[in-house]
């Protein structure tokens, strides 16, 4: 078996695994903890979007890279995006199904992103959100991260959001530091801040007093996650 057929393998079992140990209702939205994380989430990606002249996403063709169920790709209809213009591409057969039956005006595709099966620069816009932790071998990331680019027009962006510290419970992922980034990508601009209360402490806190978690947030050092744009360089 091939090296990278041998880490497709693993990721699959990693996240049947997860179905497995994820506590029920960890990530709804009827979940405060869970519920702040989210919209804080989304104002950074907001902010993000608006300090790049994205504010008319109805023009857009966009996908979004290890896409599950399409939850980020319907929030990009409530941005403004054309769900026919939306694309998406999980390695999960499940999450594809699901996600066709909920959004069958989104097109999803059931593969890896080592290889996407789409044209040299043809989006606009490709989201890459928490997939790089999830792959342990060091060429499949470079792999995934170098496809981001390609398949990118000249103006466009690749729209990232991704931790940047280990799980020490979860031996499945790894973080990427801002180092290992400019190294993926290397050549390209990139334009990162760190967000996103630890969300340990968000699960602790939140049920009290969203306003010590704001606060929390608003001194960054408790913060676990990047967000930001990375372009093609020139």
């Amino acid at each position: 078996m091939q090296k990278s057929e041998k880490e497709l393998n693993r990721i699959r079992e990693a996240y049947e695994r997860r179905k497995e140990h994820v506590p029920a209702g960890l990530y709804s939205w009827f979940n405060s903890s869970a519920l702040f994380l989210h919209q804080q989430r989304e104002r950074n990606l907001i902010d993000v979007l608006k300090g790049n002249g994205f504010d008319d996403l109805s023009g857009m063709v966009v996908l979004d890279i290890g896409c599950g169920t399409g939850n980020v790709l319907r929030e990009f209809i409530r941005y403004g995006a054309i769900p026919e213009n939306l694309h998406g591409i999980d390695l999960l057969r499940d999450r594809i199904d699901t996600a066709m039956q909920i959004s069958p005006n989104i097109h999803f595709t059931c593969g890896d992103a080592e290889q996407l099966p789409y044209e040299n620069n043809f989006f606009d816009m490709v989201i890459l959100f928490t997939v790089l932790t999830s792959i342990l071998d060091d060429g499949m990331k470079k792999a995934v991260a170098s496809e981001s680019l390609r398949v990118i027009k000249q103006t466009g962006v690749v729209l990232y959001y991704d931790y940047l510290y280990d799980n020490p419970k979860n031996r499945d992922v790894r973080g990427v530091k801002k180092r290992e980034i400019e190294h993926l990508f290397e050549g390209a601009h990139i334009e990162l801040a760190r967000v996103t209360l630890a969300p340990p402490i968000a699960r602790a806190v939140a049920p009290y007093s969203w306003a010590a978690c704001y606060l929390l947030e608003n001194l960054k050092i408790f913060n676990t996650h990047y967000i930001g744009t990375i372009k093609k360089g020139s």
